[in-house]
């Protein structure tokens, strides 16, 4: 009967795999009109007239005249335009939004922009502007230089990375009750409800945001549906008609968010015997024209830029600096993926330098129980960083195997990764994460506004009630998420939904089983009537976090991994051929084994996407390659036989010990790559790892 641990089938299975499963675009209503964006063709400068001849040719259009509320998307801060009003930052900056009952009809639109054209600045290591700045020190790095016998630096590059998800976004927007409905394909209803009450000038209850069946997001429909529901809800306001905005996959790609680019500088002092004494690490990442979610981007890449390993003189800044290219924001592993990559490149350089091998060096500076991190946070007992790196070690061979590929075309690379689970610092507490649970004749219905994406959070949550209610998992239901019905559980991000959501829907099964005591919930509910519970976060007791010096507690617990790649370089074409990932990963409980998997399969190939192929083309601020035949993803015939482990170390503020999973598989592989190329002879510091790059990178000095 009872269901954690087992791979119960997905809720959303069986629709999904029928096809009945409705998308927002196999959704219609009546009367509905078409929507397009038309933006701007340069990077920077100012938009002298528009001119078109539209209406009179049956369009609705809209500008940032038509705006009732602010001109803002709210977010972190309020700097991004719903629509350019004269000025340009970026290349395809939305200008003005047209609307029409036939979709075809929009690419005939004809609109004439005159602008007055500025010089962009599309160089961060040039740029002045500073969205957020980030420090993090522990003890005298001084001191720990001066104790050094050796002093090694490097610089380490990673480019930007497109989400890609499978369905491109979309929202249809029904003007309703004195307001608008949006139906989207979005990860974070809450979010896009609060931007459009500040761009509609509306009250809350006037703004519906429901979650349609949704083909993946990866972060990209974090921030970036809060954009395209302003756009369609503003048409819908002006037409008084039902409108559709869906993205083709070239606009979806050129326009929205992706991966931040980022330069990471290590300095890091080291005894002979491998023991580090300091680190110096400066992170630089390109922000783009506008904010967004770049604070918590730094803010998570500075935290991770140590790698988990102990230290005790440590100095990290991070910056995220504009630039006139498109804004970047949320990917999986949120800023850690290019920290983590410098710092798993540079241990593998360091371990050359001292003449040992790169796992005995992780093995002797590896964080164990009772470590510090850069923060001074102290590890629980479900560190488990050595735990990890053992069994892959172990798993692959791994000593033996880089002692005899070395400089032979074949390569064994070895990366030791870490990633927090849920919000940093103390920004559970300031979301205030509420969810509900309701009785039902059989069980119990959850009401949470997470999202199902395709990563499982609506069969997790239901085997969480059903395990704690002591149910078959079958009698238990999930409510639509619509504003208009659910709580707001936060945002579907940062790995925190089983953990945290999770959490708080245990307690709120916990504390209905009580209640329910020897009844069952039908005799229950002929009782006493009907029974809702709903309950919000709280901190572990004893966590700290000092948001003004970054001391303390960034995370409730960690999750850690480690990954060994092995590949081939083709010695003609110099193309890197990974034969082989293992993924070792400690999460504290596989809620749903099958799951878990698939996430840890996703999230590796994902990184090896990010490692070998996938390459952002820019010319004058704009992606040139918008494109999948020229922005090359990992397809069946790239991916190599993938041996993945669960280890389970549970902790003891997670339901049923569980953390954070579905960021973390994305962080190693792109290390474990350029450590495998070093391994055969190519002495790579930046991503993606093309051909040409390999070609040019025969090993030198370190």
């Amino acid at each position: 009967m009872y269901s954690v641990g087992h791979s119960e089938e997905r809720k959303d299975g069986v629709a999904k795999v029928r096809g009945t499963a409705r998308y927002v675009d196999d959704m219609t209503f009546p009367g509905m009109l078409h929507a397009r964006t038309i933006r701007s063709t340069i990077a920077c400068g100012e938009v002298l007239a528009v001119r078109h001849a539209l209406e009179e040719q049956g369009f609705t259009v809209v500008t940032a005249r038509d705006i009732p509320g602010e001109n803002v998307i709210a977010l972190i801060a309020d700097d991004q335009p719903c629509l350019a009003d004269g000025v340009v930052r970026h290349a395809e900056e939305p200008l003005l939004i047209v609307a029409h009952p036939q979709r075809a009809a929009l690419w005939q639109a004809r609109v004439d922009v005159e602008y007055h054209a500025r010089a962009p600045l599309l160089d961060a290591e040039r740029s002045s502007t500073i969205f957020k700045e980030v420090q993090i020190d522990k003890g005298d790095p001084g001191r720990g230089f001066a104790a050094a016998d050796v002093v090694v630096e490097g610089e380490y590059r990673t480019s930007w990375q497109e989400q890609l998800y499978i369905e491109p976004n979309g929202v249809i927007a029904v003007p309703e009750n004195g307001g608008v409905t949006i139906h989207g394909s979005l990860q974070c209803p809450y979010y896009v409800h609060a931007a459009l009450c500040r761009v509609l000038g509306l009250a809350g209850g006037k703004v519906r945001v429901v979650q349609a069946v949704t083909g993946g997001g990866f972060g990209g429909k974090e921030e970036y549906p809060s954009m395209i529901a302003a756009h369609a809800a503003l048409a819908a306001l002006k037409s008084g008609r039902p409108v559709k905005l869906v993205y083709d996959r070239m606009e979806d790609m050129a326009a929205t968010t992706k991966r931040h680019p980022a330069v990471v500088r290590h300095r890091t002092g080291v005894t002979w015997d491998g023991r580090i004494t300091a680190m110096d690490i400066d992170v630089l990442m390109d922000a783009g024209a506008y904010t967004t979610l770049s604070p918590v981007v730094i803010s998570r890449g500075a935290l991770h830029a140590t790698g988990p390993y102990r230290c005790d003189h440590v100095h990290v800044r991070g910056r995220a600096v504009m630039t006139n290219t498109p804004p970047n924001g949320a990917f999986r592993g949120f800023g850690a993926p290019q920290t983590e990559f410098a710092a798993e490149a540079h241990m593998d350089r360091i371990a050359e330098r001292l003449a040992i091998d790169p796992l005995t060096l992780r093995e002797r500076n590896a964080w164990r129980p009772g470590d510090t991190t850069a923060t001074g946070q102290t590890l629980g007992a479900d560190c488990s960083a050595l735990d990890v790196l053992c069994e892959a070690a172990l798993r692959t061979d791994f000593q033996g195997k880089w002692r005899r590929n070395r400089g032979s075309g074949r390569g064994i690379g070895l990366s030791l990764f870490f990633h927090g689970a849920g919000f940093t610092g103390a920004g559970e507490e300031r979301l205030a994460s509420r969810a509900a649970l309701e009785l039902t004749a059989f069980g119990a219905r959850i009401h949470v506004s997470s999202t199902e994406l395709g990563q499982g959070a609506h069969t997790v949550l239901p085997q969480i009630v059903a395990e704690t209610l002591r149910v078959p998992y079958e009698y238990i239901e999930i409510a639509p998420v619509d504003t208009a019905g659910v709580p707001d559980s936060g945002p579907t991000v940062a790995s925190r939904t089983s953990m945290i959501v999770g959490g708080i829907l245990q307690r709120c099964a916990e504390e209905m089983r009580d209640r329910l005591g020897s009844l069952s919930p039908e005799e229950y509910l002929e009782l006493h009537g009907p029974l809702v519970i709903t309950k919000e976060y709280e901190r572990p007791p004893g966590s700290v976090w000092d948001e003004e010096h970054y001391r303390g507690d960034a995370y409730g617990t960690y999750t850690f991994g480690c990954n060994v790649v092995e590949l081939e370089v083709d010695p003609v074409t110099y193309e890197a051929r990974p034969r082989r990932l293992t993924a070792v990963l400690d999460f504290g409980k596989a809620l749903n084994p099958a799951l878990a998997k698939g996430q840890i399969e996703g999230g590796s190939v994902q990184g090896l996407g990010y490692a070998l192929l996938e390459e952002v083309v820019h010319k004058e601020g704009r992606m040139a390659n918008n494109q999948l035949a020229n922005y090359a993803i990992p397809t069946t015939l790239d991916v190599p036989p993938l041996d993945v482990v669960i280890l389970e170390t549970p902790y003891r503020h997670g339901p049923f010990g569980a953390k954070g999973l579905v960021e973390a598989p994305i962080d190693g592989p792109a290390p474990a790559v350029i450590n495998a190329l070093r391994n055969a002879g190519y002495d790579l510091r930046s991503l993606p790892a093309t051909p040409e790059k390999i070609m040019e990178a025969r090993c030198g000095s370190t």
